[in-house]
């Protein structure tokens, strides 16, 4: 099969297709036939070495939709575990955990935790479906951590039209939360359609808020607007700035999670959670699909398609 990997870092030059054996599930994991793959800022880390790996072949690619193609054996306690959960057939997302790893998504076949697994949504195709696990659920991730209370918490969402800060505004805003939206000019309208009360192209002047949830990467810049004693959550882990005037700080490191990934499915097929897709690529052009995202100025995200 083809599968997309780096063997030394660099910039989208790095990005090689090469030809590899198809994956074997082991107990409680399934394969996945890979209908659709998004690229996420994550993998133009990995590429370019941010997660270490250094003299390894790493697969790229955290999202997949496609359908369950082999389910995991039998193991020695005569039972499939979560794996006997799916069946040959099913149409499912998941989210595969993890920078360095040997094979991602971005291949025609993946092997996957059978508990990361949730149904693919009903309401979209896969190139949709597949722009859902990791910013959702590390939207969903953060807002847990952030713990704000509806009707008395307010929220700045940096980043707040990105895909990450996007599914936080509206999850939050579906909360009840007060959410305020930190976006670029032009991205008002947006940003207010997925539920924010407030919109802002600038700095906040004062430390108005409980919690910031910085989608944008900001640092320490986006305390300021935090109240004494409030929380920041950023979303790369262990990137947090550190603590000033009692603010709690963190950074979330989302964790594959089947059951939480079908409530956000469950939410999308209702309308309360919409998918932006970009642009689509053909596998082989995955290092084309990378220079794409190293320009900037995407909204939605960027998919593969084997």
């Amino acid at each position: 099969m083809r599968a997309v990997v780096v063997n030394s870092f660099g910039g989208p030059e790095a990005v090689e297709v090469v030809e590899t054996e198809v994956p074997r599930p082991g107990a409680r994991q399934v394969r996945i036939k890979v209908a659709a793959a998004s690229l996420n800022p994550v993998d133009a880390g990995v590429r370019a070495g941010v997660f270490g790996g250094a003299g390894e072949r790493i697969g790229l690619g955290w999202d997949v939709a496609g359908t369950v193609d082999a389910v995991g054996a039998v193991d020695a306690a005569g039972a499939a575990g979560a794996a006997g959960a799916w069946s040959v057939g099913d149409e499912v997302v998941a989210l595969h955990y993890g920078a360095v790893k040997p094979l991602g998504t971005h291949a025609e076949y993946v092997v996957v935790d059978a508990d990361a697994v949730a149904p693919a949504p009903a309401t979209v195709d896969a190139v949709h479906a597949a722009t859902l696990p990791l910013n959702a659920l590390t939207a969903a991730q953060a807002l847990d951590r952030l713990e704000p209370a509806p009707g008395r918490s307010s929220l700045l969402v940096t980043g707040a039209a990105g895909a990450v800060g996007g599914y936080a505004v509206r999850l939050a805003a579906q909360r009840g939360i007060a959410v305020t939206g930190l976006a670029r000019e032009g991205d008002e309208e947006f940003v207010r359609s997925l539920g924010a009360r407030h919109v802002t192209s600038d700095a906040v002047a004062d430390r108005a808020f409980d919690a910031v949830l910085d989608a944008a990467v900001l640092g320490e810049p986006a305390l300021a607007w935090i109240r004494d004693g409030g929380r920041y959550i950023g979303v790369i882990p262990h990137a947090e700035p550190a603590s000033v005037r009692g603010v709690e700080t963190g950074a979330v490191e989302v964790s594959a999670d089947g059951a939480r990934l079908a409530e956000l499915v469950r939410l999308l097929d209702e309308g309360v959670l919409t998918t932006r897709v970009a642009e689509t690529y053909a596998l082989e052009d995955a290092a084309k699909a990378h220079a794409r995202l190293d320009e900037g100025g995407v909204r939605g995200r960027l998919v593969l398609v084997p």
